[in-house]
């Protein structure tokens, strides 16, 4: 089952990806008789495992690795739709990634509304498309021990793109398995994952996942494939140290087919634009990771880490651009590296029990910028509108601090410090006026403040405030004129409460606001200030209902109003954000009606959402029907089917206004998927 609380109280206990952590309850390290032998620190809970699902001062869910092979995914946003308060408005372009909604904001993805974290490594990019930008395709489903999504700006480990909320990925770190899972079905669909795990000896552990997948598409010119590949080495070094390598490659090549105009997609939705070229995407992507990390007692550990990460990614994509369409030609060339240090404490003070985590990091990501259009289906025909090198330089401070005073008073508190520089040069010739320039030095204290509170062993509610920023948009922090720019900044009042009235019913219900400050205006050419104000706000709950042993219900369901407050135009003062929602829910039946057979039922709806700021057109809602089998006779294997959109119904989850033309991004009509998931 999903966990849908450990934030405030669990984030204080995460460790930037660190492979070790503290102790168990009731697990006394010290008192093993392997204590002076040469082999692994425990693999003991630090990242939330650690506070159980009722310990939370914000809201977050947690997904661990059963729940997530329940799920069947083939790749990892398919989870987000049993998240509360959270949709993802799908492209169907492949090799892209989609955007997604959380808490008001509709550019998590494919911008920089959501953080993503994969074993501590940041995997938003600074530069590339758009500030924040985040592929999830180089995460391997089958791999992940445990997904926490966390919802607003309320971890003060991570900082920038964590406006709207933060995705937490940790990969499994120990253990022995074998796994598969291999699934095929509509439009040539093949997935094949695989995950292995040994521990030869009490002083070494390896862990290793791999992906690989390819498809026909459901519409012309949008065949995709990539593989991916991961590992993780660790061995102890005496009996307090420990080493850990890991590195993850990918590799990604793919067409799409584009986005079709209002009347392509009332008599043809999976059909293709005449005026489209050949577009698609193309990405290589590694990354290495080195942990060192030191008990220095049973309550007190210190863990290290430095990581590089290198990429390049290329999209050719066809647009109108008012009287014709045209090929457009961006590619990124990325490298990153960081490190980081923190120690993490549990102890009693006055009988009070403490957790405390306090750290540095920081990183240096350096894009390669190019960008041309007017292409002749791939073929540069003009000269470059871009062409320029960018620096990102980042340093960071952090703590948390839990304390269980009283069951009616469990703070948690988080403060993070940021601090930003950089530098644009063009690296040839360019045509493009967009600033390029040194980043003047940023910065952005963001504090955090929850309380949880058990009134009764059935109910615990919550009550807090965090804040986030984010850096001004695209170019302009790199504007010579854009001294005096302060971060954006966003600030979240929550108030929640979870709700068992009975061993088989759970309730978790949410209200949030969330304002975000100072978004950035221009006032002349060049010249620019704080001065936006958006206010969104929206209630999020989820229900788990089992009235038999062999049949659960389970819901979620969102709503958002994200409205503009100040803006430099008055005409937008009072309308709806664009690309965000209204409502979003999926409602699940899982019905074991034989000891071997199960059957599973989802719906999902989606609401409407403004298509721009001045509201002058809405993107229609959609809902969808599910269906799935199970049939197991042993724990060691399950067969499974799936139909998606069973009632085959045309809909379009994303929806733009581009040169003027209206277009749509069809979503995939029925699809069947026949798999089975193994334990060798």
């Amino acid at each position: 089952m999903k966990d849908r609380s450990i934030a405030g109280a669990g984030v204080l206990c995460m460790v930037l990806g660190a492979p070790v952590a503290l102790a168990q309850p009731g697990v006394d390290a010290a008192a093993s008789p392997d204590r002076d032998e040469s082999r692994l620190l425990e693999e003991v809970v630090v990242k939330g495992q650690l506070i159980n699902s009722r310990n939370q001062a914000f809201s977050a869910e947690r997904f661990d690795a059963e729940r997530i092979r329940e799920l069947e995914l083939v790749r990892l946003t398919g989870v987000l739709e049993s998240v509360s308060g959270m949709s993802v408005r799908q492209f169907g372009l492949p090799g892209v990634a989609d955007s997604i909604t959380i808490r008001g904001f509709g550019g998590g993805g494919h911008g920089g509304d959501l953080g993503v974290v994969l074993d501590g490594v940041p995997l938003n990019e600074a530069m590339s498309h758009a500030d924040g930008y985040v592929d999830m395709n180089v995460v391997v489903p089958l791999e992940i021990a445990e997904l926490t999504v966390f919802k607003g700006p309320v971890s003060a480990l991570y900082g920038n793109y964590n406006r709207g909320g933060l995705l937490k990925v940790d990969t499994r770190s120990g253990g022995e398995y074998r796994e598969i899972d291999v699934s095929g079905g509509s439009d040539g669909l093949l997935d094949v994952q695989a995950a292995f795990a040994a521990r030869p000896g009490p002083a070494h552990q390896t862990n290793l996942a791999l992906q690989h997948q390819r498809s026909d598409g459901y519409r012309p010119r949008s065949d995709s494939e990539h593989s991916t590949f991961a590992g993780r080495w660790r061995t102890a070094l005496g009996t307090d140290w420990e080493l850990a390598l890991s590195g993850r490659w990918h590799e990604a090549d793919s067409n799409n087919a584009g986005y079709v105009t209002e009347t392509q997609y009332r008599s043809d939705p999976y059909g293709i634009d005449p005026n489209m070229q050949n577009d698609g995407a193309e990405k290589s992507f590694a990354t290495a990771r080195f942990d060192l990390n030191y008990r220095a007692t049973d309550e007190l550990k210190l863990l290290g880490f430095i990581y590089g990460t290198t990429q390049d990614f290329s999209r050719w994509f066809t647009r109108p651009t008012g009287a014709e369409w045209r090929q457009r030609e961006e590619t990124y060339d990325r490298k990153v590296v960081g490190a980081g240090l923190s120690f993490n404490g549990r102890h009693d003070a006055a009988g009070t029990p403490l957790k405390w985590v306090t750290g540095v990091e920081t990183f240096r990501e350096s894009t390669r910028y190019q960008y041309y259009d007017g292409l002749d289906n791939r073929i540069r025909t003009a000269p470059a509108i871009n062409d320029r090198d960018s620096e990102l330089d980042s340093v960071s401070a952090f703590t948390e601090l839990q304390a269980d005073w009283h069951r009616l008073l469990m703070p948690s508190i988080g403060l993070r410090y940021d601090r930003f520089n950089g530098r644009c040069r063009p690296t040839g010739p360019e045509t493009s006026t967009a600033p390029c320039a040194d980043l003047n030095d940023i910065d952005a204290l963001s504090p955090k403040l929850g309380i949880r509170s058990a009134w009764h062993d059935t109910l615990e509610t919550r009550v807090s405030y965090a804040e986030g920023f984010s850096l001004p948009n695209g170019w302009i922090k790199y504007q010579p004129e854009a001294t005096n720019l302060d971060p954006v900044t966003f600030r979240q009042y929550e108030l929640g409460m979870t709700w068992n009235p009975t061993p088989r019913l759970e309730i978790d219900l949410a209200a949030y606001r969330l304002d975000s400050d100072g978004e950035v205006r221009t006032v002349a050419p060049g010249v620019f200030e704080n001065y936006g104000v958006t206010e969104r706000s929206g209630v999020e709950g989820q229900l788990t209902w089992a009235p038999l042993d062999t049949l659960t219900f389970t819901a979620v369901f969102g709503t958002a109003d994200a409205e503009i407050v100040r803006n430099d135009s008055p005409a937008l003062v009072g309308n709806d954000v664009g690309g965000v929602a209204e409502y979003s829910a999926t409602m699940r039946a899982d019905w074991r009606f034989l000891p071997t057979w199960q059957l599973n039922v989802s719906w999902r709806g989606v609401g409407d959402f403004a298509l721009n700021d001045i509201n002058s057109a809405y993107a229609e809602g959609y809902e969808l029907l599910d269906l799935g089998l199970v049939f197991s006779r042993s724990a060691l294997w399950r067969l499974y089917a799936r139909i998606e959109n069973l009632t085959d119904e045309t809909y379009s989850p994303s929806q733009f206004i581009i040169g003027g033309t209206s277009l749509y991004a069809p979503g995939a009509p029925r699809q069947f998927r026949l798999g089975l998931q193994m334990d060798l």
